[in-house]
This record gives structure tokens, C-alpha cells and sequence, in this order.
């Protein structure tokens, strides 16, 4: 069985490779975030796409999940 990750539950290939285009994981992580009730985080990565993707990358990669720099 696949291991499931972030974005939506996709196999952690497919969401690595999502991960590594910038403006997909830029929307992708705003998606998932609004989708997981955490209004506020999504909000700051749109003006923080950039520093949200390259956390994405290193914690996709380290973790198989992106980024969750506020929980709250």
C-alpha cells in the first residue's frame, strides 16, 4: 500500500512532485489549509508563498507533509 501525504491525500510521490513546481504548491497549500479549518494560516501563505514553498519542499521531503508553521 502507498503512503498517503499531504494534498488532498495523494500518494507521496504525486504530492512531492506537486511540491517541487512553486505556483502548485503555492495554491495546493493554501487549499489544504483552508480545507483543514485554519483560515489565518491559509491567508499568510498567500503573501508568503515563496518562504511557505521552500518549507514545503524540506518538510515534504523530511516529513512527507508540508509545511505547518501555524497551527493555531
Amino acid at each position: 500500500m502507498a503512503n498517503k501525504s499531504d494534498y488532498f491525500g495523494l500518494d507521496y510521490i504525486v504530492s512531492l512532485i506537486l511540491a517541487i513546481i512553486p505556483i502548485t504548491a503555492w495554491i495546493l497549500g493554501v487549499i489544504t489549509r483552508f480545507s483543514e479549518g485554519k483560515i489565518v494560516a491559509a491567508i499568510l501563505r498567500i503573501p508568503f508563498g515563496g518562504i511557505a514553498w521552500i518549507g514545503d519542499l524540506i518538510f515534504m521531503i523530511k516529513d512527507k507533509h508540508i509545511w505547518r508553521w501555524l497551527n493555531n
